[in-house]
């Protein structure tokens, strides 16, 4: 609950403040978002399934995030940033909707 009560707070304070992002780290923001989503939707499912651990969210909130960034900054080292950061939001994209699958078949029961 502190975790969902954080993120709530993050976001008001960011809508308030408006931070600049710097330029270099524009690009891999969306990469980033939809890697933290993918976390936080993990841990939902979690918490869902009775099986939460704050060290293991906290973790996989970090390793998905900078992994999901190095993918995409190797990809753009490499020349083919694009193509591998589609990669990346399809991999992420099919985790997101398994685990919104499973918490809704936890609330809905169907």
């Amino acid at each position: 609950m502190a975790a969902v009560l954080g993120l709530i707070i993050g976001v008001v304070i960011g809508i308030f403040v408006k931070p600049d992002i710097p330029v270099v780290l524009q690009p891999y923001l969306p990469i980033m978002v939809v890697a933290a989503l993918d976390a936080l939707l993990g841990a939902a499912r979690a918490y869902f399934e009775r099986t939460f651990s704050d060290k293991v969210f906290v973790i996989s909130f970090i390793s998905n995030v900078l992994t999901a960034t190095l993918l995409v900054l190797l990809g753009n080292q490499l020349g083919v940033g694009s193509q591998l950061q589609t990669a990346v939001i399809v991999v992420l994209g099919i985790r997101i909707f398994s685990n919104v699958s499973a918490i809704r078949r936890f609330v809905f029961k169907a």
